[in-house]
Parts: C-alpha cells; sequence; structure tokens
C-alpha cells in the first residue's frame, strides 16, 4: 500500500532557510504542495531557494527574519500571513553554535547562541502559536484550525558532549520547551514536537568529515556515517501531516542511534 501526505492548501514558514536543514525542510514541504515561506537574514540566498522551488512547480515567499531581534520575529510573521495567508507550520530552524571548551566561554559566546537557539527559538514559536491560538478561540479568521509547529533541537540536547556545552544546553532548552508548548497548546489542536538530528553532512560542515578528527569522530558514530538532510524528510513530514493530529509532545531522535 503506497501512502502520501499532501499539504496543499497549508502555509509553512521556515526559518533559518538560507542553508543547511532548513533548505532541504523549504524543499519538501514545497514538493508536498506546502506555500512555504522561507524565513532568515540572507535574503538573496532565500531568493535563489525561491527561484529554485518555483522553477519545480512550487509556491515560495521570502520575509527577512533576525530571530535574536523581537521586533523582526513579529514583522516577518506578520508579512508572512498578510502575503501568504495564515501560518499553518512553523519549522523552528535557525541556529548556530560555537566550538571550545566550557572554560573558555565567554559573556558574548554564551549569549551568541542562546540568543539564537533557545530565545529565538521560543519567541519564534509563541509570535506563531499567538496566532494559531487566536483562530482555535474564533478570534482571528482561518479555515484551519490547530496547527503543527516542529522545532529543531539536536542529539546534543540529549547527551553531554565536549567541546560544546552551550550548544548542548541551548537545545535541551529547546527539548523542554517543545514540552511545555505542548502541555499548553495541545488542547487548541496545536501540536509541537521536536526533531533531534544527529550529525549531518551540511554545507558548514562538510569540509570536516574529511579532516583527521572529522574522521576520527565517524568512527565513533554507532554505523560510521554521517546522515544527509534528506534523512529527516520522512520525520519531518508525519510531523507536518494533518494524520499527525495524535503526535503531540514527541521528541523524535533522528542520529542513526548515537544518543542511545
Amino acid at each position: 500500500m503506497s501512502y502520501s501526505i499532501d499539504l496543499s492548501g497549508r502555509v509553512a514558514l521556515v526559518t533559518g532557510a538560507s542553508s543547511g536543514l532548513g533548505t532541504q525542510f523549504a524543499k519538501v514541504l514545497a514538493h508536498a504542495g506546502a506555500a512555504v515561506v522561507l524565513a532568515g537574514r540572507r535574503t538573496e540566498r532565500l531568493k535563489t531557494l525561491r527561484a529554485e522551488i518555483e522553477a519545480g512547480g512550487g509556491d515560495a515567499h521570502v520575509v527577512e527574519l533576525d530571530v535574536t531581534d523581537h521586533d523582526s520575529i513579529k514583522s516577518a510573521v506578520a508579512h508572512a500571513e498578510t502575503e501568504v495567508g495564515t501560518l499553518d507550520i512553523l519549522i523552528n530552524n535557525s541556529g548556530v553554535s560555537t566550538t571550545q571548551k566550557l572554560v573558555d566561554v565567554s559573556p558574548d559566546d554564551y549569549d551568541y547562541v542562546m540568543d539564537t537557539n533557545a530565545k529565538g527559538a521560543f519567541f519564534v514559536a509563541q509570535e506563531v502559536g499567538k496566532r494559531m491560538l487566536a483562530r482555535a478561540r474564533g478570534a482571528a479568521p482561518g479555515t484551519y484550525l490547530g496547527g503543527r509547529i516542529v522545532n529543531i533541537a539536536s542529539m546534543a540536547g540529549l547527551r553531554a558532549l565536549s567541546q560544546i556545552g552551550v550548544y548542548a544546553m541551548s537545545k535541551a532548552a529547546v527539548i523542554h520547551m517543545t514540552r511545555a508548548m505542548a502541555l499548553e497548546w495541545g488542547k487548541y489542536g496545536i501540536n509541537v514536537n521536536a526533531i533531534c538530528p544527529g550529525y549531518i553532512d551540511t554545507e558548514i560542515n562538510h569540509h570536516h568529515w574529511a579532516t583527521e578528527q572529522g574522521q576520527k569522530l565517524i568512527n565513533m558514530l554507532p554505523r560510521k556515517r554521517v546522515g544527509q538532510p534528506q534523512d529527516l524528510d520522512a520525520v519531518l513530514m508525519m510531523l507536518c501531516a494533518k494524520e499527525s493530529h495524535f503526535i503531540n509532545g514527541a521528541v523524535i531522535q533522528a542520529d542513526d542511534g548515537f544518543a542511545v
């Protein structure tokens, strides 16, 4: 029996869409029929992605978004809903990291990671969640009640790893944030879940896997391989589908078994 997920008529906002996982998420959602709002700071790259999606028959739009700026969050979400329509899906993907020992972390380093990964993710989800809640309560227009919020955490939020302690702390916060939002918003039909990717090969880290340190890391992994962005397609689509109405507050590891 074949099975397909159709997101036609849905509007999805993807943060951090200009590269890596965000780019892949946007392409997959558009291919499934969603109108995708590409959000991020590098708007020229977003425009290039929009053109690629449109060339393949998809529907994509660009909004500038800096998740560390609360006014920018509110403006981007409002712009997205004005231009495209009410938001049904949020892929809360923006993230940054530093690599250093904990004793070397400065206040600026700490704020750099936390402001994007924890604080930024929270206020993006809050802004979108407010609008989903208003529709569910009948205080705002919209034919689709409820919604899907997918927070992109990390297996580092589940397992302590050296050199990226603050990053791991920020993603642990995202995991707990996911559960808290699921608890408060679930009764309104808003399902909030998290994906915890393992090591994924993207343009940011691609060069690292060929280095001696990268090869050592690969050899530590259960199946001695890193994932590809498309390896997350299936779990992403499952969590965005209307058929996933019984999945709420889930924290799903997609790490090839690394956090076991």
